[in-house]
């Protein structure tokens, strides 16, 4: 088993309710960057290499986006990691990607894209109301029932108790008073985008994309063992006994009822407070271009998330922190958090024809690689980010102290952070090891949550995490935060290798022994911790990896003044754009020797049978490849299959999402955080994502993108000139901005069809008021003389719906001032 999978695994053991019955302050003000600390001489090499990554991520062509606009997990379909297939989804993707939005909109001063991204997750991949019908039947008093996990997959189904208590829910009540709704505002994991697997929107079959989901069982079941099963479970597919899948997890308790259609979702707490934190990048950044408005409103709902994020510090079951047996105290208030970001909550009910009825739960086990400083500061101290629950700032700030007091206790003796803790042994709460070190009653765990392959050997979640340790460092100056950096920058730097060939070597698999020195609670501090150790087992050249470790280096180097670090962050980068670079991104080959378990059973008990949507037999002789026949057909198969006949084991070149908008970022941040002396940079084309409209499955437009030539103002080809559509009335608005520099800048237009009528064709003129000259355009084609500008429609993007935009932008030059042009007209009508 490869680190691969770890790369996003999200352990979801969220409990199934089966039963129809019973069932369950003052103004801050934003910092200024910091000054440099080592000025990088070729910044606008990286802004540069940031603009390219980001027009290739953009492209249809490339395939980064399902024709919904929506994200890929990986361009490629073959790959099983987190995910088990490429054109699958999660909500990890979603936040790279607001995340890829705020930095284009730092460097180009456009937060359109940032909000339809923003738009684009709400529609997708946060379930709506429908979706989620009968939380007004929640009872918070008695939030699920309780069912313990087991390490052994045999062990499946495991029987539902009503002998163990849960807790109460202290969020639901000022949640639901605040927002006027019982519904949870929180991303779903993992979508099928393509409806790869035939499930289709709550059983329909069809609709793209569909909700899912796979891990269900326990710390030992890694995704080859995974069945996958929609969260809407409405019994269409499933056990041929009409149950659905849902006795491939539990059983009912004894005298509990029937088995009821129901829908259910899981949130991975890291990918939502990614999100916020993207969000306070777009407001500082937006902030400092005098242009906060353009992101407030989508800034509020990143608030809002941030106030049900809240339900991922709590128990799994809402039993108080320091639960060693089932039958510990149930929680009361809040003395069920751990004010970590634990490893997820989940949400679910029954369909309205099966009764009123809701349950939700939060997760016992607590990872490093999961929490989320910046985040936690922005939620508890930015006023435009602070969600609205009357107690959720304060949480947060709480949630802020004990995330820094977290990584203290975990970190290693040579620096690097070890795994987390958990609330009671492996899912059941059962006692630890006498002698087991603590955590606020939480037990040391060098693999909290998941163990095949265990969650904390992969290096990603440490440079994940310091990552954003780095960023809140790097915001606040905090101590304790250089502290924990000063360290884990040091082991970091000391196992990577810049070789003599132009590649480098970084950690890749890790391995733990030992334990944290003492146990922590609200009246002892964490110490240092000389027997707690780690050892890198082996190293990789992995591209996304890497690029997190860079941005790390690039933070702690601005704010610190360690030169050093923004050398390696450098040199990494230049190291990978040199050797990895192909036509849609930077990658590089892997070789996948744990694809030898596609032919692995994914352990379905005796007796047990079903089908699924792909129309594959589910029992006990099922694997996980004959689970997903869909991938004999995938053109990338053969290369499995030859390994699988005995052959050598296949390469493949992935283009991850998530990777591929870190390595952008990373080249960003250095234009961002350290400026530079090169030349201007130059935006290249700016591929447009699909804009998602209403309705399920919206018509995706075609075309592609075209690439302009650089240099001077392209000469207009000869031709009959496209008659434009003829409006009638101001019904078009045209927004303008403006990212400059001394002699150059960069124009972006957003022009909107606010009538009624579709334009089959479009041109806008306006004129500049002062000596600007555009030099290289994108998005449709321009033309000026003297200081009259006209764009016309390219090829691909001349249909404009009415309620639709089109964003052309441009380079240019300036002399003496550089005011903004204040008329526009659309096909010779004026604008807004």
């Amino acid at each position: 088993m490869t680190k691969r999978i770890i790369r996003s695994t999200w352990q979801v053991a969220a409990v199934l309710i089966l039963m129809a019955t019973s069932f369950i302050g003052a103004q801050h003000i934003l910092a200024a960057p910091a000054k440099p600390a080592a000025a990088s001489a070729a910044t606008s090499t990286y802004t540069q290499r940031f603009l390219t990554l980001y027009n290739q991520i953009k492209n249809p062509a490339n395939g980064y986006f399902s024709p919904l606009g929506i994200p890929y997990h990986s361009v490629e379909t073959l790959i099983v990691e987190a995910p088990d297939y490429g054109h699958e989804t999660t909500s990890e993707a979603f936040s790279f990607w607001l995340e890829l939005e705020a930095t284009y909109g730092q460097n180009t001063g456009n937060w359109t894209p940032f909000n339809n991204a923003w738009a684009t997750m709400e529609q997708y991949i946060i379930p709506s109301h429908a979706d989620q019908p009968t939380n007004a039947g929640y009872n918070p008093s008695s939030p699920a029932q309780y069912a313990p996990e087991s390490n052994n997959l045999s062990d499946y189904p495991t029987q539902l108790t009503t002998s163990v208590t849960a807790g109460q829910d202290p969020l639901y009540s000022e949640l639901t008073s605040t927002y006027g709704t019982s519904d949870v505002y929180g991303m779903s994991w993992l979508i099928d985008t393509d409806n790869w697997y035939g499930y289709g929107h709550c059983g329909d079959g069809t609709t793209k994309p569909s909700y899912i989901n796979s891990y269900q069982r326990g710390p030992s079941e890694s995704v080859w063992k995974t069945v996958v099963q929609p969260s809407c479970e409405t019994f269409k597919w499933g056990r041929n006994d009409g149950t659905g899948f849902l006795t491939l997890f539990q059983t009912a308790a004894a005298g509990g009822g029937a088995y009821a259609q129901q829908w259910r979702y899981t949130d991975a707490p890291d990918a939502d407070a990614r999100a916020v934190q993207a969000a306070f990048w777009a407001y500082t950044w937006a902030s400092a271009q005098g242009k906060a408005s353009s992101v407030a409103a989508t800034v509020a709902k990143a608030a809002k998330m941030g106030d049900y994020l809240r339900y991922s510090m709590y128990d799994k079951y809402f039993k108080q922190m320091g639960c060693n047996t089932p039958s510990c105290p149930a929680g009361v208030g809040k003395n069920s958090s751990s004010y970590l970001l634990n490893w997820y909550y989940a949400w679910g009910g029954a369909m309205p024809a099966s009764g009123s009825w809701a349950w939700r739960i939060g997760a016992s086990a607590a990872h490093q690689g999961y929490q989320n400083p910046l985040a936690a500061w922005a939620l508890s101290t930015v006023p435009a980010l602070k969600p609205l629950s009357p107690t959720a700032s304060t949480d947060w700030a709480t949630s802020l102290q004990r995330q820094l007091q977290f990584y203290q206790w975990l970190q290693s003796s040579e620096g690097a952070i070890a795994g987390g803790a958990e609330n009671g042994l492996d899912g059941h709460y059962g006692a630890f090891p006498a002698g087991t070190n603590t955590f606020y009653g939480m037990g040391y765990d060098f693999e909290p949550q998941y163990h095949d392959p265990p969650s904390n050997q992969w290096f990603g979640f440490q440079a994940w995490s310091m990552e954003r340790v780095a960023e809140y460092y790097y915001q606040t100056g905090n101590t304790t935060a250089k502290a924990i950096l000063d360290k884990w920058v040091a082991w970091a730097t000391s196992q990577t290798t810049l070789n003599a060939d132009g590649t480098y070597s970084i950690p890749s698999t890790l391995n733990w022994s030992g334990q944290p020195a003492n146990s922590v609670s609200a009246t002892v501090a964490p110490v240092a911790n000389p027997g707690l150790h780690v050892t890198v087992v082996n190293t990789s050249n992995d591209v996304g990896v890497a690029a997190a470790f860079a941005k790390t280096l690039e933070f702690y180097s601005a704010k610190s003044g360690n030169a050093a670090s923004l050398t390696l962050a450098e040199a990494l980068l230049d190291r990978m754009a040199a050797k990895y670079t192909d036509t849609i991104g930077i990658s590089n080959p892997e070789v996948r020797t744990d694809y030898s378990q596609f032919n692995d059973s994914v352990v379905i008990p005796a007796g047990w049978v079903g089908t699924n949507a792909q129309g594959a037999t589910l029992n006990s002789s099922t694997t996980f490849l004959t689970e997903r026949p869909k991938y004999l057909q995938d053109p990338a198969f053969p290369k499995v299959q030859s390994y699988l006949n005995g052959g050598a084991a296949p390469t493949f070149t992935y283009h991850r999402f998530w990777a591929q908008a870190d390595i952008a970022m990373a080249n960003a941040d250095i234009g961002i955080l350290f400026g530079g002396t090169g030349t201007t940079p130059t935006p290249t084309t700016t591929g447009t994502t699909p804009t998602p409209t209403t309705g399920v499955t919206p018509t995706p437009t075609t075309g592609v993108t075209p690439t302009p030539t650089t240099g001077a103002t392209p000469t207009p080809t000869t031709g009959v000139t496209p008659t434009p559509t003829p409006i009638t009335g101001a019904t078009c608005k045209v927004t303008y901005s403006v990212n400059q520099w001394p002699g150059g800048f960069t124009g972006g237009l957003t022009i909107t069809n606010t009538g009624t009528t579709a334009l089959s064709s479009w041109r806008l003129t306006f004129t500049f008021p002062g000596t600007q000259q555009i030099t290289q355009g994108w998005n449709g084609v321009f033309a000026q003389t003297g200081a009259n500008v006209t764009v016309t429609n390219a090829s691909w993007n001349g249909s404009l719906p009415a309620g639709a935009s089109v964003n052309p932008g441009f380079n240019g030059s300036w002399s003496g001032s550089n005011p903004s042009p204040t008329s526009f007209s659309l096909n010779g009508s004026k604008c807004s």
